[in-house]
């Protein structure tokens, strides 16, 4: 971009800013015309234009992209042409090369029989947007040789010089992560202050990020009204005037004489796996990429930190069961065959009676999961995710001071609130409907009547969706009980006993499947719903779909945990009185040692699941493969023409071959389903911070490596903090506060363990704990038709068998009602959520309010520079104050000496003189 001179009061030759290539895409092959080939025998127009970096001149540099197709009725052949629009003129060769201008529209019309009439309208818009594009002081290229294709001191700082020298192995040897020592003063760019900008490198002033964000606003706040189109670059995109635009990358990657750039050294120190144990370079990231996509990396690269403390304490819970299981009473008891306990069935007819022992293995593996060192980790993980919040926001404020982003008030962020192009389209359809009916069109926008349509839409959609997902657990529930009653039919006792194991481990894979399935489709649902609300500005689009998509991925990825964890065996009844689904399929029960353990089963494959095939395997395989449809589509289409294969293609082409970018929500929602995994219930899986954090490690540099070699580059977006994705954060870890409590309390046995062992227990032990907790039935109370069909099946006739619940024994007054046991549990198992919940939400307040969000360092150079900024500002008006005294002073010198030679002035000659006062002022 240059700017042109009705924008600008700097001289000619110190215009400094190039802009803009358009590169044009014609669909039908390569027609060899004679300017074709003079060219060819001629130097290389593209020698000096470093493959598509530069203007055909080698001086300007290119900064953005814009794609369009163009289709011809004749043989099939298409044209090469080039235009190099300026600001103070348009040079072409007519003779040579047609161009698609205005003065050439009329010779291909006496050359082509017929041209399409949408083709016609494209070609239209597209001459009149570029048009006032060089009007606004652009500089177009067209090239359509295309194919479809602070300083511490003392004590602390010498702890900073040693943790400096101790880290130095894990830097990445890029320049932006050398200590910072000086920070110049910096101000947002204004041509009314460039004079107080060092602009003695016009070229290098502005980074390629912020040039093409500069154009990138010029795009869209450029119109096209001649055609009834209002809108900029993204209602043309929209409606297929142009298919692309973008901004190039720096230059390539690998190969070995590529010149030195951000992009390579980005390759080299960020997106490889072979530097996983180093700090990312977000400073490097964040200037090639911008703000919004650094602080994306700064975050994960925060989140995937604070893991590491989790992940240790975690093994330390998890080794702590380990050493432990075999001292832990009740699952010794269980294991006792000497008890000679009787289960009652697990199923009507077809199961027989069991030996609680025969679940010994599930029981000793239960405490690994379920022991007193979870409640302190649920504690621990509660807390960590406060600091964790913390410790972000003081991270986000040292960013947003490094970056600049201090001053970034709400007017320049008001730039982000202009109209998205569907809804300025929406807008004017609107008004030519009333134009049509003769009624004011003035200040026309779209009011809750006009969008209660897709409102009624989106409420009944996500009605539809989450109770779908509800069905769909519902019915692995049905294949789960249906599923154990087969199985419970097998003759060999091997196949009898591993029974559960095989249905939870079946089930919980077609769980994962479903998840992984409706995540992708409720993914494209949130956004099609979004888009026909048809919000006002990107920000509000960006909010409303990423609130629909969390909710729907939140429901799919949780419903089946939270059906184990809070719902799954209590319901089931008793025997003799079970709970029937359609009445033949009797509910689940957990097992003897708790659902605890299929919790931790179900969580741990769904995780794992979703990490290493969907956020790994989608992410490397499925752009790997859009990046070969394209390759081979081209080599389709170029096989046409040897030389034109055979040619180096040009910096814009490669780009185009690359998958374009698509935001950052789906990267920021699998990191916060991942963080719900490793608070929400924590309790029933300490390893899960862990294995978050090895697929992280991996995670950060398969994004990076995606960012900078299979997409291509994004506009660069400034922004101060991750947005909503803060609330949501702080959402889940609120949440998971209760959560566990209710884990802990509900789903696992430590307070039945503590009612019993401070209530009942003789001895002041765990002895008897397991007995304490079954309850007898007569076996001659069944209904008809439930009892087993094989009662002999343990060798010996039963006539009490045992169950897990509180209830009055058979021989009781009143026979299999909640006993006072019951109430005793159930009131204590309140009050600890009560408890845990109020404690545990206290200290995370407590951990919020004693961090203080912004460092006290950097508060003070804010305050500093702000100081400074203002002397600045002092000196320069006093500037202007001085200079207006002298300029009064002159004129009122010259106002003297006019009086002096003219005595007596009419008044037009006031009038003249008047004009002369005003003209230094005006200056």
């Amino acid at each position: 971009m240059r700017v042109n001179k009705k924008y600008s009061c700097l001289p000619a030759e110190e215009k400094g800013i190039h802009i803009i290539n358009i590169r044009a895409i014609e669909d039908i092959g390569y027609d060899q015309h004679e300017s074709t080939l003079l060219n060819s025998l001629s130097k290389n127009p593209d020698a000096d234009c470093k493959y598509g970096l530069y203007f055909r001149d080698g001086k300007r540099k290119v900064d953005y992209i814009l794609v369009y197709h163009y289709k011809k009725s004749s043989a099939g052949k298409t044209l090469t042409r080039r235009v190099h629009y300026n600001d103070s003129s348009a040079r072409s060769t007519k003779q040579d090369q047609p161009l698609p201008g205005k003065g050439v529209q009329l010779e291909m019309r006496e050359s082509e029989p017929h041209v399409d009439y949408h083709e016609d309208d494209k070609r239209f818009r597209r001459e009149e947007y570029e048009g006032n594009l060089v009007e606004a002081g652009l500089e177009l290229e067209r090239d359509e040789d295309m194919y479809q294709i602070n300083q511490t001191h003392g004590l602390l700082k010498k702890i900073n010089s040693v943790i400096q020298k101790i880290t130095e192995p894990i830097q990445p040897k890029v320049a932006e992560h050398k200590p910072q020592t000086v920070k110049r003063l910096s101000y947002p760019f204004s041509r009314e202050k460039q004079h107080l900008f060092d602009l003695s490198d016009r070229d290098s002033f502005f980074d390629s990020k912020t040039r093409s964000t500069i154009v990138y606003e010029i795009l869209k706040r450029t119109t096209c009204t001649k055609a009834k189109y209002s809108m900029g670059i993204t209602s043309l995109l929209a409606n297929g005037v142009y298919s692309a635009a973008y901004p190039l990358h720096d230059g390539d990657y690998e190969g070995e004489n590529v010149e030195p750039n951000d992009r390579k050294l980005l390759c080299e120190e960020w997106a490889s796996y072979g530097v996983f144990y180093k700090y990312q370079p977000i400073d490097l990231v964040r200037k090639y990429f911008g703000e919004k996509i650094g602080l994306y990396f700064a975050w994960l690269g925060v989140y995937t930190q604070m893991l590491i403390p989790a992940s240790i304490v975690g093994i330390i819970v998890f080794l702590y069961g380990c050493a432990t299981v075999d001292e832990n009473i009740p699952s010794m008891e269980m294991c006792d065959q000497r008890n000679n306990i009787t289960m009652c069935p697990l199923c009507d007819r077809t199961c027989s009676y069991w030996k609680m022992s025969s679940a010994c293995a599930t029981a000793r593996a239960s405490h690994l999961f379920d022991n007193p060192a979870t409640v302190f980790f649920s504690v621990f993980m509660a807390l960590w995710a406060a600091t964790f919040m913390e410790h972000w926001k003081r991270k986000q404020m040292r960013l947003n001071y490094r970056w600049d982003l201090t001053g970034f008030e709400e007017e320049e962020e008001a730039v982000k609130d202009h109209p998205r192009a569907e809804y300025e389209a929406k807008v004017l359809e609107k008004s030519l409907r009333k134009e049509h009916k003769h009624k004011e069109t003035d200040k026309e926008k779209l009011t809750w009547k006009d969008r209660f349509p897709a409102y009624l839409t989106n409420f009944v959609g996500i009605i539809f969706m989450v109770g779908l997902t509800f069905a769909i657990v519902f019915g692995v529930i049905i294949y789960r009980i249906s599923t154990a009653a087969a199985l419970a039919i097998s003759s060999t006792p091997s196949g009898r006993s591993s029974v559960r194991v095989t249905v939870t481990a079946t089930a919980v894979i077609i769980n994962l499947v479903v998840i992984i399935i409706l995540d992708e489709v409720y993914g494209c649902i949130a956004r099609w719903l979004t888009q026909i609300e048809v919000p006002k500005t990107d920000k509000n689009f960006e909010e409303r779909l990423i609130f629909k998509a969390f909710l729907l991925k939140f429901v799919n990825a949780y419903t089946p945990i939270f059906y184990v964890a809070f719902f799954k065996g209590r319901f089931v009844g008793r025997p003799g009185d079970y709970v029937y689904i359609f009445h033949s399929f009797r509910m689940e029960e957990c097992a003897p040692g708790g659902c605890l353990m299929e919790l931790c089963i179900q969580l741990s494959i769904i995780m794992l699941g979703k990490q290493l095939i969907q956020n790994n395997l989608f992410e490397i395989g499925i752009p790997k493969m859009k990046k070969f449809i394209r390759y081979m589509k081209l080599k389709r289409r170029r096989s046409l023409d040897h030389e034109e294969h055979m040619k180096k293609k040009q910096r814009y082409e490669v780009d185009y071959n690359l998958e374009p970018f698509a935001g950052l929500t789906p990267e920021y929602m699998e990191m916060i389903i991942q963080f719900g995994f490793v608070t929400l219930f924590v309790a029933s899986f300490p390893l899960a911070p862990l294995f978050a954090l090895l697929n992280n490690i991996i995670e950060i540099r398969l994004d990076a490596k995606k960012f900078v070699t299979e997409l291509r580059r994004p506009v660069a977006v400034r922004a101060k903090d991750i947005g909503i994705w803060y609330n949501i954060l702080r959402g889940i870890g609120k949440l998971a506060v209760i959560i566990n409590a209710f884990v802990i309390s509900f789903t696992s046995d430590f307070i039945p363990r503590l009612v019993y062992l401070y209530m009942y227990s003789e001895n002041g032990t765990m002895h008897g704990f397991v007995n304490h907790t079954l309850s007898s039935f007569n076996v001659s109370d069944f209904q008809a038709g439930t009892a087993p069909n094989d009662p002999m099946d343990l060798g010996y006739e039963v006539q009490i068998c045992r169950y897990k619940d509180y209830r009055e024994p058979p021989w009781s007054e009143n026979k299999y009602d909640i006993s006072k046991d019951f109430w005793a549990v159930l009131a204590a198992r309140l009050a600890f959520v009560i408890v845990f919940q109020n404690l545990v939400m206290f200290m995370s307040d407590f951990v919020d309010w004693i961090i203080p969000d912004i460092p006290k360092d950097i508060s003070q150079q804010i305050h500093k520079e702000k100081v400074l900024m203002v002397e600045v500002f002092m000196r320069e008006e006093q500037g202007k104050l001085q200079m207006l005294e002298t300029w009064k002073d002159n004129d009122k010198k010259k106002g003297e000496n006019c009086n002096n030679h003219s005595p007596r002035l009419s008044r037009s000659h006031s009038g003249s003189l008047s004009s002369c006062h005003s003209y230094p002022l005006d200056v």
